[in-house]
């Protein structure tokens, strides 16, 4: 038989999980009741009548009273002096007075960030959004949230879909902008249904496709394609080339490009046409951008995040910014699916002021 080493356990004694236990109770407990004890104590002091006191913070006069003396017994010093004809503070108690409604104050204030930043709505958000993002786009999704969430400080971060993920999986993102298709569930990853964004084509102005309105792919017949790396989405590079040889465009040769910036020097050029939102392409004047048609394809793009314990904010930044989004496409844009992008002063056909510079060809004009 074995001697029991804790006497007090093996008769039924509390254990020293249950002794360390109550050491901690008796060690934090009363930081947490000093707050209590000082809100009923200003209560007093300022009706300077526990009646009312009691009434004002709908409670019995009993404990309030005793509330009262046990801080007092906590500070080791009268507060208040009782007598017959009421209550009037001491010079302690005027002293607590003074210097307890900052503590409160704080106390509350505490009380309200940890409650905001629990709801995602206070903190830094680490986003990942794709280079080929249009600058207004980004814009439009993160004014959106800040309207909502005024306390979250966004931080985007330029990378390619391939990047993200590996980023999102190693929790050094909260939430990336994707282009689709992508694999989620083996990462860990969760996200919004996607949105497809309008793409029209980029040529050069000299281009025997020059004009407005919108233009089959078929009309490019082989001429080469820029585009980005397949590595940096893999996904939607394949789906690309799929729906461009599928509605009859066969280019002739893959012309890779890292960055926008990049694309439009080699459209310039004249290395090969490229497929990109119409607001990436009005920032060079050299190049023109025509709408495909209404079977064109599209650039799927959604808000993910991880799956398990994802930043308090991320799901409210993905459903804000996929409502830009789909202001963005004119509507709920399905992957690959035929909906026409939305009406500009360029797909109308109006001409823009750098139009007459480069004398781009009008329909009209043949």
């Amino acid at each position: 038989m074995v001697a029991c080493r804790d006497q007090s356990t093996c008769d039924g004694g509390p254990s020293k999980i249950e002794n360390r236990s109550r050491r901690y109770r008796k060690r934090y407990r009363p930081s947490v009741d000093l707050l209590r004890h000082l809100r009923y104590f200003r209560a007093v002091a300022e009706e300077l009548h526990f009646g009312r006191a009691a009434e004002r913070l709908h409670m019995a006069q009993p404990p309030l009273s005793r509330s009262v003396r046990s801080l007092e017994e906590e500070l080791g010093a009268r507060l208040f002096d009782r007598t017959s004809r009421g209550v009037r503070l001491t010079a302690a108690g005027e002293t607590l007075l003074a210097e307890s409604g900052e503590l409160l104050a704080r106390a509350e204030r505490m009380r309200t960030l940890v409650a905001r930043a629990h709801r995602g709505e206070h903190g830094t958000l680490r986003i990942g959004v794709p280079p080929e993002l249009p600058g207004r786009v980004l814009a439009r999704m993160l004014t959106a949230f800040a309207a909502e969430a005024p306390g979250v400080q966004v931080e985007p971060r330029e990378l390619s879909t391939a990047e993200q993920v590996r980023l999102l999986a190693d929790r050094e993102l909260d939430a990336g902008l994707l282009q689709h298709p992508v694999e989620l569930q083996p990462a860990g990853l969760v996200g919004e249904p996607a949105t497809g964004l309008p793409l029209g084509v980029v040529l050069p102005r000299d281009s025997p496709q020059a004009g407005t309105g919108p233009l089959p792919l078929a009309a490019l017949g082989g001429s080469p394609l820029v585009i980005f790396p397949r590595q940096a989405a893999p996904g939607l590079y394949d789906a690309t080339l799929g729906a461009c040889r599928a509605q009859g465009w066969h280019p002739s040769r893959i012309v890779h490009a890292g960055s926008p910036e990049v694309v439009m020097g080699l459209v310039i050029a004249g290395r090969g046409a490229a497929l990109a939102h119409e607001a990436v392409a009005r920032k060079e004047p050299r190049v023109l951008w025509r709408p495909l048609g209404t079977d064109g394809p599209r650039w799927p793009v959604s808000f993910v995040r991880p799956a398990a314990a994802p930043h308090p904010a991320a799901r409210r930044l993905a459903a804000t910014a996929t409502a830009a989004l789909r202001a963005e496409a004119g509507g709920t844009g399905e992957f690959l699916a035929g909906r026409p992008g939305p009406r500009t002063a360029e797909s109308d056909g109006a001409p823009r002021p750098w139009d007459v510079v480069y004398a781009v060809r009008r329909p009209e004009e043949g």
